[in-house]
Formats: C-alpha cells, structure tokens, sequence
C-alpha cells in the first residue's frame, strides 16, 4: 500500500528508502558492532565491487544513545541481478526497480523542462527530533569513517548535500562535494572553480562576510540525484525536484541561519564558512580509484564551522566508499566471439615485442574490443633501467608492431603497468580512462597497413588501407623515472591486511552471499 502523504515515498524519504531496499531483498542489516576506522568502509568498498546488497551498520563504535549515527552503505550502487541492474538509482526517483538506464535519464532530463514546482515550507520537521549545540558534539569522536587507509582524514561527507544561498538572496543552491573532519566543530571542503558552492563563496567574500551553509544527510532521494546534476547557474535545485517527482518537496528553516532543507533529513548541520581561513584537507581515495598518500597530496580549502547539529532518532548516515569502478557487463567467452584470432595474436605480438628486448611481460586483446585492442603490460622495473622516455618507447613499440603482418588486425595498443591485469577488462579500461591524457600520451601511426574490415576503417572516414592506429600510453609519468606512487581505492590496495581478512571472514556471517 502507498503511503497517504506523498512526502512518505521512498524517493522523496531517505528513511522510506531505505525499507524499500529492505523489500526489494537489497538490503544487508548488520546488527554486529563494526569499527567506522576502515572496517566499515572495507565492507562498503567490497560491496561496491562485488555488487553485493547495500549494507546498514545499526551498531558503529562512537554510536551516542540516541542511535546518533548509523550508516547506510553503496546507497547508489549497482545490483547483480541483471533486470534490476539500477535498481537503486530508480528508487531514487519513484521508477520501477526494473528501469532501463536510458529510463532513468529521460525522467531525470524531462523534468528540466517541466513547470516548475516550488517546495513548501513547514513549521518543522522529523530532521529537528534531537538537537545538539557545540559543547554537545565532538566531530572527532562521533562515527565518521576513515574509507581509505591513505584519505587524510575521517570523511563524513561522501553523500550528502550542501546548501547554501547568494547574498541577495535569490540563488539557493544544492550540490555535492566532499568534507573531511578537520577537528571537533569543523570540516574541510573541496571548494574549487568552477562548482557552484565556490561560485557563491566568491560572491560571500566580495560582501567581507562568511557564508552561511549547512550540510544535510540522508535527504529525500529525488534530492541528492538533483544536487549532484550539473544544473545551470541560477537555477534552484529544490523547484527542479519538485518537477521531477511531480509534487512540492516539504523544508523547514535552519535554527542558526536563513537557509532551508529538507524537513524528513537524517541529519542537518549548520554553521558558516570562513572566507579567510583555510587548512588541510585530503588525500582521498576518489571516484577514479587512486590514492595518492602523503602531505604533498593535501591542499589548502575553506574551514567549516558546526554551529548546530539536528537529526531523527537512530538517524542514519548515507556513505559512498569511492574506488576501482565496478564491472557492468560480465562477458562470458565462447565460440561466437573472437576468442581464438585475438588471444593467439596477443602471444605473437608478446614473443616478438621480447625478441626485441622490450620489456614486456603479458599481452592480451580484450573481447571487449573485438580484437582492434592488444593491451600489453609493461615491467616497469626494467623500463626504468632502459632511460628512455613515452615517445620513444611507445614509438619504438607501435613501429615493431603495426609494421609487423602480427599486429594487422590490431588499431590501439594499450600500454599498461604491472598492477593492471592484462586478462581483465575492467582493470585496462581503468587504466585507459584514467591514466591516458588525450592527445598528448595517444602516438599515432598513420603510414602503416590499416584493417580493412574494421568499419571505422571500411566505412569511415579516410583510406581504408593504411593507418588509423594508435599507441594509448596508459603509465603514468613515474613509471618511466621513480615508480609508482599511488595506491588503488580498492578494497584490495586501501586496507591493511588484517582488515581484509577480518571483513572476509564475517562477509557470511554478516549476511552477504560470497567472498567474490
């Protein structure tokens, strides 16, 4: 049965939400004490690569008697079963959990250029159950997790939204962006050009004032699916919602400034932003999966001040474990594909590459790709003993290669380093998407035999016979010199061992399915 108040639907009730995933069976309720100092965020990493059902620590060290706080985990990952693939970004916006991506994204593009539908304001809310003043709270002993051992500090803000408003009042602005806990009433937040809340920050510091804000968590789906879109300058998040879920969304005021959220929130903080002062904030382990630890890897960011704390009873705290990109598509390898012209090329090339003392340890041409790719490990080890640099290497292999009758068929040779697994697609497209920078790390070959029955070369655009190819240089600048100097945001790279283990040997007994 539908809720009576439409203010009570999973997408527009962070609460709500969560026992929707609870009757979806994508819920993992673990009752056991968990340790936020990375234990908890192993298990959400591990959830996250493993697609596993959303896991809700009922029981945190540092947990206060009102429950303040719990935390939901992966709130937006993806699901295993493949019909419900997004089954959780559909509850976010009111969708059927069986919605198509490009379902998800019509709803979410239609209601750009719907009427707007402005929120209503309230009296007050189930976000003002307990109230906290400063000499109530310690940021720094309530159960903010540390996710990565290599982050610069507790991350309390990896889901939430920020709210802030121009000094003139006519911009109100909702948005994404991480905080760090800096000591025990302040954050630091990534505020940078050109993201909105920095856009309004300046605006704050022409006026000499600190700009008012607050932080709220666990907001209506429909809402933080909002803040994290790039809607244009000007335009007010919380009218866009409205058109969105097709009803106006309920907010209450903020106890120690003009601002507004909304009321059914877990959690709201407020305070205002210093527009002079500024501390450390980082390394963090983010969406692209690295770690990059140490003090050089910190920057300068605004300091954030916790005036108030107000939240629900055994409120709950949305986390996102950032990391490694997690697989959508699970190829399975039979005779329909190219399973044999790709692999027995990828030996071929591997045996001529070290026959002309390369240091190349493993080549394999993903399925993915239909064998237009060879990706080719490099030992890096021994390509830092060479003393030679990206163009010259990466010259010296497209030209062994592509004028060799071995590499015909091949288009993009993908060079990757020893922690990239040559055999998993997943770990080269991440390497190529986060380590080849366009243009200047691509070599391209143009006067050598082309593939003709590659359609981009039949159908395309230039001569059909030669060129078109390509060598993606996909190490990153230290490997050629010193060595690697990051870490994978992985579950394997980002916590210490005995952590690893002891998830892995309470993954069963917490109620998920499989180690894999």
């Amino acid at each position: 049965m539908s809720p009576s108040n439409p203010q009570d639907l999973p997408h527009l009730n962070f609460r709500s939400f969560v026992e929707a995933l609870r009757s979806d069976g994508d819920l993992v309720e673990i009752n056991d004490e968990c340790d936020p100092n990375l234990e908890v965020g192993a298990i959400i990493r591990k959830v996250s690569e493993t697609d596993e059902r959303a896991p809700l620590f009922n029981k945190l060290k540092g947990q206060d008697a009102d429950g303040f706080w719990r935390i939901l985990g992966a709130p937006n990952s993806l699901r295993s079963d493949p019909s419900q693939r997004f089954g959780r970004m559909a509850r976010h916006l009111g969708l059927p959990v069986t919605s198509t991506m490009k379902e998800i994204l019509e709803k979410m593009v239609a209601a750009k250029s719907a009427t707007p539908i402005p929120p209503l304001v309230i009296d007050s809310g189930l976000c003002k159950e307990i109230r906290l003043t400063p000499e109530q709270f310690d940021l720094t002993k309530l159960p903010a997790p540390m996710l990565h051992q290599s982050d610069g500090g507790k991350y309390i803000q990896t889901y939430g939204m920020y709210v802030v408003q121009s000094p003139d009042g006519t911009w109100t602005n909702w948005s994404i962006a991480r905080a760090m806990v800096h000591d025990r009433n302040h954050l630091v937040t990534v505020t940078f050009a050109p993201q909105h809340i920095w856009q309004i920050h300046q605006m704050w510091k022409k006026e000499g004032k600190d700009m008012p804000w607050a932080l709220v968590f666990g907001v209506p789906p429909a809402a933080i699916m909002a803040a994290g879109m790039p809607l244009p300058d000007g335009l007010s998040e919380a009218e866009y919602i409205g058109s969105l879920v097709g009803v106006p969304l309920e907010l209450v005021k903020c106890d120690t400034n003009g601002l507004y959220v909304p009321a059914n929130s877990e959690i709201v903080f407020e305070g205002v932003c210093s527009i002079t002062e500024t501390v450390s904030e980082g390394p963090f382990g983010e969406m692209h999966g690295y770690v990059f630890p140490g003090p050089t890897n910190a920057h300068q960011q605004p300091k954030y001040r916790v005036d108030l704390i107000t939240h629900r009873r055994d409120a709950i705290l949305p986390v996102s474990n950032c990391g490694r990109l997690t697989d959508e598509t699970r190829w399975k390898t039979d005779a329909k594909q190219q399973t044999m012209i790709g692999p027995l090329a990828s030996a071929e090339i591997s045996f001529l590459l070290k026959s002309k003392g390369l240091p190349i340890k493993e080549v394999f041409s993903p399925f993915e790709s239909q064998v237009t790719w060879a990706a080719l490990q490099v030992d890096t080890e021994k390509l830092r003993a060479m003393k030679t640099n990206a163009k010259d290497f990466c010259r010296s292999i497209g030209d062994v290669v592509f004028n060799n009758k071995v590499g015909g068929a091949f288009h993009r040779l993908v060079i990757v380093g020893d922690d990239i697994d040559v055999y998993d697609f997943k770990d080269v497209i991440w390497a190529f998407c986060t380590r080849c920078r366009p243009g200047m790390d691509e070599y391209h070959f143009e006067d050598v035999p082309g593939f003709p029955l590659i359609p981009f070369m039949s159908h395309g655009n230039g001569d059909s016979l030669r060129g078109g190819k390509v060598v993606s240089d996909c190490l990153m600048p230290v490997e050629y010199t010193t060595g690697r100097n990051w870490e994978a945001a992985s579950f394997k790279e980002s916590f210490p061992v005995d952590v690893q283990e002891k998830v892995l040997q309470r993954w069963e007994s917490l109620g998920f399915t499989s180690k894999s």
